[in-house]
């Protein structure tokens, strides 16, 4: 297992800065995710960990060593890639022992190093299968067992399940998390896809446009985004944005939305402009809510609906009962849970800070 810190990481292609000066610890044995939506630069910096792209500026350390500019052969840093890179003209076992040949390790230890793997894994008995000719799943589970069989200080995976199907997916992921609780190496995946984030991490890092967003555990980042641009990414659906009518002071303890008083958790922070964040399961149908709102559209997911409603501070998703009856047209009225709310300051879209999020902080929020 291995440590890995970035300092002031930063990859530039021409004018064009892929990477932003990040800095980023991943601590000895974690599941890290990079998250975030096409080009906002979570590959390059996987690839420059794995030493496939040269930084422009700042370090590279795994377990306190400067390995900035050191071949990505030197690193003992295994890498699992979205298109599988197997030999498909060789068998499992050929692929599987193909690394472990090139460190010249003994034909005794080769062995015992592909049977623990392929017994891990569950694919002992394609061992003499070539590997072309398995399913998309299989090679998965194969591309996986050459990166595990060489027993590196850390994983790196590049979207390894982005070519699988929703339901194999699902099922790659529990496996996924099995074999890291078992194994407890260092690994960093990347992701653009919150399901996988979630499901998967123990800690998340969301990226956009080459900067970091946030980088926390998935309850923190669900309950506390901490950019406008976090809580529109995470959460399915995402987090409902209402205007708030004037300023925000530090301490205030309620503010106007729709012309009416909403209570919110003490605000630390202030801002001339602020917006309300809530969870569609936050809110509550009750015929004494503050907001109210004409459903324009109703989704049923069996266990819930969704209703989508338009009111006079935006539109809004809200969490229902499976059995409600929902039509087009119907007014609802909506209570927001005080203790869910956060507020963002709407010209830098960064949360204000509040007694809730504060507790968080320091410890004290089991919300």
């Amino acid at each position: 297992m291995t440590a890995i810190a970035l300092k002031s990481l930063r990859r530039a292609f021409g004018s064009f800065v892929a990477v932003k000066d990040i800095d980023l610890t991943i601590e000895d044995g974690k599941f890290v995710v990079l998250l975030g939506p096409s080009g906002c630069g979570k590959t390059t910096t996987l690839r420059m960990i794995a030493g496939l792209e040269m930084p422009s500026a700042g370090q590279i350390l795994l377990d306190s060593a400067d390995v900035t500019y050191v071949r990505p052969r030197d690193r003992d840093i295994a890498m699992v890639f979205q298109l599988f890179a197997l030999y498909p003209h060789m068998t499992v076992r050929e692929n599987l022992a193909f690394p472990l040949e090139n460190e010249r390790l003994k034909r005794a230890e080769i062995e015992r190093r592909i049977a623990d793997t392929t017994a891990m894994l569950r694919i002992d008995h394609l061992l003499n299968s070539r590997t072309g000719g398995l399913s998309g799943g299989d090679r998965q589970r194969v591309a996986l067992g050459r990166a595990i069989v060489r027993q590196p200080k850390a994983f790196l995976m590049d979207e390894p399940l982005g070519t699988l199907d929703a339901e194999f997916r699902e099922l790659m992921c529990i496996e996924l998390r099995k074999l890291h609780n078992r194994l407890r190496t260092t690994t960093v995946f990347v992701t653009h896809d919150q399901d996988e984030a979630m499901a998967l991490a123990d800690h998340i890092v969301v990226m956009k446009d080459g900067e970091i967003q946030q980088s926390d555990t998935p309850e923190g980042i669900y309950t506390f985004p901490a950019t406008m641009f976090v809580a529109n990414f995470i959460g399915r659906p995402p987090m409902n944005f209402l205007t708030v009518e004037g300023a925000v002071q530090a301490g205030a303890t309620d503010v106007q939305v729709a012309g009416q008083a909403v209570k919110i958790p003490t605000l630390r922070g202030s801002a001339a402009r602020a917006v309300i964040g809530i969870r569609p399961s936050q809110l509550r149908v009750s015929d004494t809510g503050t907001l109210a709102g004409k459903i324009v559209a109703a989704e049923f997911f069996g266990s819930h609906q969704i209703a989508t409603l338009t009111t006079d501070a935006g539109t809004v998703k809200v969490e229902t009962d499976r059995n409600a009856r929902l039509t087009p047209g119907q007014t609802l009225r909506l209570r927001l849970e005080t203790e869910r709310i956060v507020l963002f300051d709407a010209e830098s879209e960064k949360l204000l800070a509040s007694d809730t999020s504060l507790a968080r902080a320091f410890g004290g929020y089991h919300g």
